[in-house]
């Protein structure tokens, strides 16, 4: 798959929480290499490409949400459904990327990258109240998951690079059919899903967790 754009963004007021709190979700494109390694675990904003943030540490950042990828196709079929164009880093993504169906990416799944780089799809991204208001789009939420177009989640096996114009080529592919559109619809309410998506090796922990609540 070829990235066709880099994105990053800084933690700011976000007007859409009702208690104070920062959103990152605008995220713009930059140019040059970006160097990307592991963050570390879920709590103080990190993410894997530097320069880049999160403003929810709660429940975004760390190790098993270290980069979230988004496809240009996906992309596409939403500025349909809207009837407006979707820059690349508008659902908030990391890379935005074409030639791959990230929805069809199985839990597990590596891509590897420039300068030694190697990323695990650990999970889909569900949408929140945050992602709601940014959009500002009547029903969005219900669209969002209606379509089941998540783009996927990533952490850093090992680190690299990642910069516009450069290339993921997909080195492994797990013997499972747990993809990331699968966890997407057991998380979103599909509940007869999560057995088979808590087979799944790699599943981030967390969303695990989620899962076996919901279950």
């Amino acid at each position: 798959m070829r990235i066709l754009s880099v994105n990053i963004g800084r933690p700011r007021p976000n007007p859409w929480k009702d208690d104070p709190g920062f959103t990152a979700i605008d995220k713009r494109p930059v140019s040059g290499p970006v160097a990307v390694t592991a963050p570390g675990p879920k709590g103080d904003g990190s993410v894997g490409l530097a320069g880049d943030r999160v403003g929810d540490v709660q429940h975004h950042g760390g190790t098993y949400q270290a980069v979230y990828a988004y496809s240009r196709e996906d992309y596409d079929h939403f500025e349909v459904l809207l009837g407006r164009e979707l820059r690349a880093g508008v659902f908030g993504e990391n890379l935005t990327v074409e030639g791959h169906d990230l929805s069809e990416a199985r839990i597990g799944e590596r891509w590897r990258g420039a300068d030694g780089l190697v990323l695990e799809v650990t999970a889909a991204r569900t949408p929140c109240n945050t992602f709601r208001g940014w959009m500002d789009a009547r029903g969005w939420l219900k669209t969002f998951t209606r379509e089941a177009r998540p783009g996927a989640y990533l952490s850093v096996v090992e680190p690299g690079a990642v910069e516009q114009g450069g290339e993921l080529e997909v080195v492994d592919r797990p013997d499972h059919d747990v993809t990331v559109a699968m966890f997407f619809k057991a998380a979103m309410g599909e509940r007869e899903l999560i057995p088979r998506v808590l087979e799944a090796p790699s599943l981030a922990p967390a969303e695990a967790a989620f899962l076996r609540s919901r279950a």
